[in-house]
């Protein structure tokens, strides 16, 4: 199968790398609007606009299953995407609804929390896919997050100071709603760089009893993982695993795509296609 994923930027590589180890022979067509990037400053109708014509790129390359990963994206224009996807029958997956579902079921108090950036947080998306599955959810944006895994600093004690602050203001928010949080969503494909250092301060700042990180980049690999098995034909078990095949395309300065990239896919990025997609 030929899966397309789609971001504004770079992190929702880490979806791609969560999905290259589930679904290794597979081929891969990852995009990343860094031309028009940030989505979270923009109005919903050019962030749909952008993800539309983002999404049918992929598909005019013959994608045949369509990952979102891009909380931006998921949270405003997923109806828009599916839209355009309709005519060509091609599944689309956003990475909210993988995270809540991750969270609910993993969840015995029905209370969650949620950090992302400013903008999924004002959408209040993550909020609503949880208590659609009857999960309340607290969510709190961390802004600072996303330029500290970009600079690098994934182990750097200015981060894990920063992620303590974050998480103990939310933990006393939950403690002003009678909340009793046992799940913690990482709302944005950014954050999965920094999943030990929440683990760290989760075990610090619940030490009687930890809550589950849930990384929404794997919850929805994993359901990608899920939707081709149910759909896969009996004679494809006859077809050997072959190595996986990534096609990478930037709206922009492709060497420094290459190079942030490659941190967060976790393996060098040799080739970035440039490509115009307009304004």
């Amino acid at each position: 199968m030929k899966i397309g994923v789609f971001d504004s930027g770079v992190g929702g590589l880490t979806v791609l790398r969560a999905l290259l180890a589930r679904i290794p022979g597979a081929e891969y067509l990852y995009l990343g609007d860094t031309a028009r990037l940030p989505y979270g400053s923009k109005s919903q109708a050019t962030i749909a606009r952008y993800a539309v014509s983002s999404s049918q790129f992929l598909i005019d390359q013959g994608c045949e299953f369509l990952v979102i990963a891009c909380n931006t994206a998921s949270a405003l224009a997923l109806n828009e995407i599916n839209e355009a996807a309709a005519p060509y029958n091609i599944p689309v997956l956003g990475v909210i609804a993988p995270g809540a579902a991750a969270a609910a079921a993993n969840s015995l108090t029905r209370d969650a929390m949620v950090i992302a950036t400013s903008a999924t947080v004002q959408s209040h998306a993550y909020a609503a896919a949880c208590e659609a599955r009857q999960l309340r959810a607290i969510e709190k944006a961390c802004p600072l997050l996303v330029p500290l895994v970009e600079e690098g600093w994934i182990d750097h004690p200015v981060t894990a100071e920063v992620v303590r602050i974050y998480l103990s203001e939310l933990r006393e928010a939950a403690i002003e709603a009678d909340s009793v949080p046992d799940t913690l969503v990482l709302g944005c494909t950014h954050y999965p760089l920094l999943r030990g250092v929440f683990e760290n301060a989760v075990r610090k700042l619940w030490p009687d009893n930890p809550l589950v990180v849930i990384d929404s980049a794997e919850a929805t690999a994993r359901e990608v993982a899920a939707h081709i098995n149910a759909v896969s034909r009996p004679e494809d078990a006859a077809i050997p695993p072959r190595s996986c095949a990534c096609q990478f395309y930037a709206t922009d300065s492709v060497t420094k795509f290459r190079e942030l990239g490659t941190r967060f896919l976790g393996h060098p990025i040799d080739r970035v296609q440039l490509v115009d997609l307009g304004g």
